[in-house]
């Protein structure tokens, strides 16, 4: 009898936990925003919090102004995806020994970025399209932002004097466009910044092939002996390896810093129509900095990269002398540390700025939260709150070299990508990772003494609302920060250290 009466009690409890836990998921998944999060992952309040988390990973599509509930973003997608798509279609035809087979050109919105930003050319901004080629012979398509002539920055009202810092921007793998980065390029020109976009080999709009031996038509011998870092005997086949990337950042390098007098070598460029130089070299400040804080580098560029990019630039900051400031968005990667690439050793060389995410391409619960986000992998005892640090900062922080981490709460591996309609992203994670951006740049490029900005809890970003109209919105720091994954800075303010291994209180 008695045994009976301690199941039935036993019975009661689950059933209870059980009533109470499904009541608050539902609630969870009907009440938008982030609370704060419980830290036992076996109580009902935890469980709460995940599914508020998840939810909140779809807020680019169904949060507050939204793609679906901002009745500008369905007409301005309609209209900037057809004008995309012919122009595609036309830079094909006009280079057809230049295959480009990829989503990027076939898939109708792939490439179109954010449609609300319509607009953006002319008015707070100038762009030109550009075309060269990588060390093999395939032609990259790009474009090159930079302010317009005596333009104010939009925040201050500050008049704009160039000549101008530069960066360039390498996209994410898996057929990563660099229409998807736009709104980056185009935050940081109107602020007074040079800047290249681009598509490596084999994604977006650039060629598949490579050109080798001076070929018009695509030509390689899969049969020989791969080059260093390539994984076959065609160079760039598959797409979907880190050279593309690395070799894709570099070239793009000393195509952004050719001028009339020093042209980009073009390697297999017969037969097509390539720029010799970048078209706004003039804008470009090309004085040595003498303020650098790596020395040997006084190049004014900084070097961004997403997803494979971002392991690339990784890669990059270490051995290329043109980079002065590197900015990886999911993940940054030291050589010796999890998460980092087999194979890849990166030593922190240069200051860097981490932006990295709670889930990967696809949302979990808490209980998959092990390996990476890229990787999932059970997590029995709930989240590590180290797994960001561990990837990059931590390594960057025992070297003594400038680093800040930032996790956005409900972040996604496609926050920084613009997307229609498809595929989870926070809703305020890419204002956040572009106002941080911002702020890094104006400290490694144009030295400006911003630490109290940078470490502030409460930022001003300006967000496209469709129609011309740019809307600013504050964002409050401590709100938009993973609750699970630790955040960090670890700087140096005038020869001081300034610290901080947990920025919101996580519990690293």
């Amino acid at each position: 009898m008695h045994r009976h009466r301690h199941s039935a009690r036993a019975a009661g409890r689950r059933l209870a936990l059980a009533t109470a836990t499904a009541g608050a998921l539902l609630t969870a998944l009907l009440t938008p925003g982030a609370q704060a999060e419980p830290t036992d992952p076996t109580t009902p309040e935890y469980q709460v919090a995940d599914a508020q988390s998840m939810a909140d990973a779809y807020g680019r599509i169904t949060g507050e102004n939204g793609q679906l509930r901002n009745p500008a973003y369905l007409p301005a997608l309609v209209q900037a995806n057809g004008q995309r798509s012919v122009d595609q279609l036309l830079d094909q035809m006009a280079t057809p020994t230049r295959p480009a087979v990829s989503p990027g050109f076939l898939v109708p919105g792939w490439n179109v970025g954010n449609p609300l930003r319509a607009g953006w050319a002319g008015t707070r901004g100038r762009v030109r399209k550009v075309t060269f080629t990588n060390k093999y012979g395939a032609l990259l398509r790009g474009k090159v932002w930079a302010p317009l002539k005596h333009a104010r920055d939009p925040y201050t009202g500050r008049r704009l004097h160039g000549p101008y810092p530069g960066v360039v921007i390498t996209t994410g793998s898996v057929q990563g466009s660099q229409g998807m980065y736009e709104w980056l390029a185009q935050d940081l020109a109107e602020r007074g910044y040079v800047v290249l976009t681009y598509d490596v080999q084999g994604q977006g709009t650039s060629e598949t092939l490579p050109h080798e031996s001076g070929q018009v038509f695509p030509f390689c011998d899969p049969t020989s002996d791969p080059a260093p870092g390539e994984m076959t005997g065609c160079p760039g086949v598959p797409f979907q390896q880190l050279s593309n990337f690395v070799v894709g950042t570099r070239n793009a390098l000393g195509f952004f810093t050719s001028t009339p007098r020093r042209h980009y070598p073009n390697a297999g460029a017969a037969g097509a129509d390539v720029n010799d130089f970048n078209p706004f070299w003039r804008l470009f400040d090309r004085s040595k900095d003498r303020r650098t804080d790596t020395p040997g580098r006084t190049t004014r560029i900084a070097i961004i990269g997403h997803s494979l990019g971002a392991q690339a630039v990784s890669k990059v900051q270490q051995i290329d002398q043109r980079a002065m400031t590197v900015v990886a968005m999911d993940k940054l990667a030291t050589g010796d540390l999890t998460g980092s690439t087999p194979g890849v050793q990166n030593t922190p060389t240069i200051p860097a700025l981490a932006l990295q995410s709670e889930y990967g391409f696809t949302v979990t619960p808490w209980w998959l939260s092990g390996g990476s986000s890229l990787q999932p992998q059970p997590s029995p005892a709930g989240p590590d709150p180290m797994r960001e640090r561990a990837t990059g900062f931590d390594g960057w922080h025992r070297a003594g070299i400038d680093s800040m981490l930032v996790v956005p709460h409900a972040s996604t591996h496609l926050d920084y990508t613009d997307i229609p309609l498809v595929l989870p992203a926070s809703r305020y994670g890419q204002d956040l990772d572009s106002t941080y951006i911002q702020l890094w740049l104006d400290r490694y490029l144009k030295h400006r003494h911003n630490t109290r900005a940078l470490l502030a809890s409460s930022f001003t970003y300006l967000e496209p609302q469709g129609d011309g109209v740019w809307k600013p919105i504050t964002l409050k720091r401590d709100d938009l920060l993973s609750k699970r994954y630790c955040s960090a800075y670890s700087l140096a303010d005038d020869g001081r250290p300034r610290v901080d291994l947990d920025i919101d209180h996580v519990g690293c």
